[in-house]
């Protein structure tokens, strides 16, 4: 899979309550962080704990994108793969962080961290890409 065929995938964690702004933050520091546009990302994730956050819900709508809400036994699968453990998190949820493990299970099995996760506020974001890109 070429990188310009490639999805780029903002997997979210929050809080309960947070706001669209403070998840359109997180986003927007990931994105910053990796060098990437505004522009680039193509699906929004979360895990079906964090599916009824208005928040994630009104920042992939303001963005224009889909939001995937990851089943529990798959955000486990691909939360192996993360690069960020919280214990906290962990105990609360069963993964080590629910944001990589959205992005990377959204994204499939063969994606990849673009960079760990990124905390602003009560919001998380990490971004995965798809498929097998260098």
């Amino acid at each position: 899979m070429a990188l310009d065929q490639a999805m780029i995938v903002a997997g979210i964690g929050c809080k309960a309550g947070a706001s669209a702004q403070e998840i359109e933050a997180a986003i927007g520091a990931a994105l910053s962080q990796a060098g990437l546009a505004s522009g680039a990302l193509g699906l929004i994730a979360t895990s079906h704990a964090k599916s009824s956050e208005p928040g994630i819900a009104a920042a992939a709508t303001g963005r224009g994108l889909k939001m995937v809400v990851v089943l529990q036994v798959d955000l486990v699968a691909a939360g192996a793969r993360a690069l960020t453990r919280s214990e906290r998190v962990l105990a609360m949820t069963g993964v080590p962080s629910v944001s990589e493990a959205a992005a990377l299970a959204a994204a499939g099995p063969g994606a990849r961290l673009i960079a760990p996760r990124v905390a602003v506020g009560p919001a998380t974001c990490a971004l995965a890409i798809t498929g097998d890109t260098p």
